[in-house]
């Protein structure tokens, strides 16, 4: 019997971030490809094993990563592999565990698998769309908050307009940030600028898949595989708080899209 989808692409982010484990708190090259966008050859290395590994399991499908120059044919294809090689790669540089190999399966504009692995943490992710979401085998159910004061923010501090909510350890990387709302770690997690879909785009369905509502910043669907490869904000939350992070970011996120 041939060996299942996610497995085989669960096995090839391990083999990335059992590399990039490897040489976590080593010696390696590292500068910045933008000021303050950091870079090193570990995320290079575990980029080159990803493409190899996932060419391999669907040859047929196209490549979004962050250490690689896009292609516009990844627009004429059905699906589409987005990837972080490393994300969170400050936390990498600094010797902290707060990084993770993030891939995604990305169909028709929507992730329909998704692998997260914090070897630094001890933690695999998985989900498959309407199939469920796991950490370490242990089936996911997120937070089912419904107050949306005293919510959980994976932050290192909040701006005084949101003192009403609290802190939690934050990781470097969004997707492991997004991934413990699905462990009910958190409550709430949000961004008001364009970023990039390989940073969210594994963790966005293992968050739907534990029943976290995920959105743009403005509460609309998020699509995948799009001409500029980003999106305006993402805010993952409990279903019962969704729409009032929605409200309290409106005004911010509106002037923060027209700069």
């Amino acid at each position: 019997m041939a060996e299942p989808l996610i497995e085989r692409v669960a096995a090839a982010a391990a083999e990335a971030a059992a590399m990039a484990h490897g040489r976590w708190r080593g010696e390696f090259a590292q500068w910045e490809k933008a000021p303050g966008n950091p870079v090193c050859e570990i995320d290079l290395a575990a980029n080159d094993i990803l493409r190899t590994r996932l060419a391999e399991i669907d040859p047929e499908a196209g490549w979004l990563s962050e250490e690689t120059a896009d292609h516009p044919d990844r627009l004429l294809v059905p699906r589409v592999w987005v990837v972080d090689p490393i994300d969170g790669t400050r936390d990498f540089i600094r010797g902290r565990p707060g990084w993770a190999v993030s891939v995604a399966l990305v169909e028709g504009g929507t992730p329909v698998l998704g692998v997260l692995d914090a070897p630094a943490r001890g933690e695999h992710w998985r989900a498959i769309a309407g199939q469920g979401a796991w950490r370490n085998g242990q089936r996911l159910v997120g937070s089912s908050r419904t107050g949306f004061a005293g919510a959980r923010v994976p932050t290192d501090a909040l701006p005084r307009v949101d003192s009403d909510l609290s802190t939690v350890e934050k990781p470097n990387s969004i997707a492991l940030r997004i991934a413990m709302i699905a462990a009910d770690e958190a409550d709430l997690v949000a961004t008001i600028r364009w970023g990039n879909e390989w940073d969210i785009a594994a963790a966005v369905l293992i968050a739907r898949e534990a029943g976290v509502k995920v959105t743009d910043a403005f509460g609309g669907a998020l699509r995948f595989n799009s001409t500029r490869g980003e999106a305006f904000g993402v805010i993952a939350a409990a279903p019962g708080i969704h729409d009032d992070a929605v409200e309290r970011l409106r005004e911010r996120a509106e002037s923060a899209i027209i700069r």
